[in-house]
């Protein structure tokens, strides 16, 4: 039995965008191209339909799928720089969905995605648009507002190191006072905020300084992969409360400590469902859902593309049965941006 997908958090659409970008971004952040192989065969890693990325239409297949596609912006870009890139990336997305029409839709509100989703028709694949570290809000926090109506669902104000926002787990800085003004603004503007990457002194901010629930798009569990990009059982304690969700992510490294220490070159199911077997412990069933970090992680064999995503729910289903399974794959991240998204 398979299960239509929503997943959380990919790094794909930079992924497909890097090399149309301008030079003086490939200079800042060191980067030519984006992921492994794409020097040596750009052409592989440009379109959306039909590339060596994790993630493709054709890899997708008929499966309805549901992906969070983030921009993701390097701290490396100055808050103004930030600007113009999102334009850049976001711009190729569009362009790659419009190419795709009739497989690919771009949904501007959570309203659109159950149609998606559960529907009997094509397109089967919804483009959902977010951000991974939204500095370019500390230009102009006008553009919080600009970009809802635009169709942005979710965003994080950080990523590893100190931002203009809030910082990561490279750091132990707080969040900023325009950083306090970002989320609410946000929240104003019912723009999802997602904690992924904050370190622990900013994820203690925004439970103070938030008031609607927030998720946590593509993080792991710390008690049982002691990488600190991961979640205490504290803080999925904090999430669940708030009536959030939880993006279990692929990155080996965030899933095995044999993998984090250097011990093991590939990640199992068993070590995988772990998490979700602690998160399940912690009263998490309607929490868990998936943030699979594709195109942006070096991830398991079992996970190592869109094209394994029904092997997966195989072993899912088996180890948890269909009623998790459905809420993992979908159903959890679903009901959550129908209540709390625009």
């Amino acid at each position: 039995m398979s299960y239509p997908v929503l997943d959380m958090h990919c790094d794909t659409v930079d992924r497909l965008a890097w090399q149309f970008l301008p030079e003086d971004v490939k200079r800042t952040t060191g980067m030519d191209f984006y992921g492994p192989g794409d020097a040596e065969d750009p052409a592989a890693c440009r379109d959306l339909a039909a590339n060596h990325c994790h993630i493709s239409l054709d890899k997708i297949g008929a499966m309805p799928w549901a992906q969070c596609f983030a921009c993701y912006v390097p701290d490396a870009l100055s808050p103004a720089q930030a600007v113009s890139f999102h334009e850049d990336v976001m711009a190729h997305l569009a362009s790659e969905v419009a190419r795709n029409e009739g497989r690919v839709v771009s949904v501007a509100s959570a309203s659109q995605l159950r149609e998606v989703l559960e529907g009997a028709s094509d397109p089967h694949v919804a483009a959902i648009h977010t951000i991974e570290n939204a500095r370019m809000f500390a230009a102009d926090l006008g553009l919080v507002e600009r970009y809802a109506h635009e169709g942005l669902l979710m965003a994080s104000i950080s990523w590893n190191a100190a931002g203009p926002l809030a910082s990561g787990h490279d750091t132990h800085e707080h969040v900023s006072e325009l950083g306090a003004q970002a989320i609410a603004e946000m929240e104003r503007n019912r723009v999802v905020l997602d904690v992924s990457h904050l370190n622990d002194e900013c994820f203690d901010d925004v439970c103070r300084l938030s008031s609607r629930p927030f998720v946590a798009s593509h993080s792991n569990s710390r008690a049982v992969c002691g990488h600190k990009r991961n979640l205490t059982d504290r803080q999925f304690a904090e999430i669940r409360e708030r009536g959030g969700v939880v993006g279990l992510n692929y990155c080996d490294k965030f899933l095995s400590n044999e993998a984090l220490e250097g011990r093991a070159t590939d990640v199992s199911f068993d070590e995988v469902a772990a998490h979700i077997e602690h998160w399940l412990d912690l009263g998490g069933e309607d929490v868990v859902a998936f943030g699979g970090d594709l195109d942006g992680a070096t991830v398991p064999t079992l996970l190592n593309g869109a094209d394994k995503m029904d092997a997966f729910q195989e072993l899912l289903g088996h180890r948890f049965g269909v009623t998790i399974t459905k809420k993992l794959c979908y159903a959890n991240a679903l009901a959550f941006f129908e209540r709390e998204g625009r």
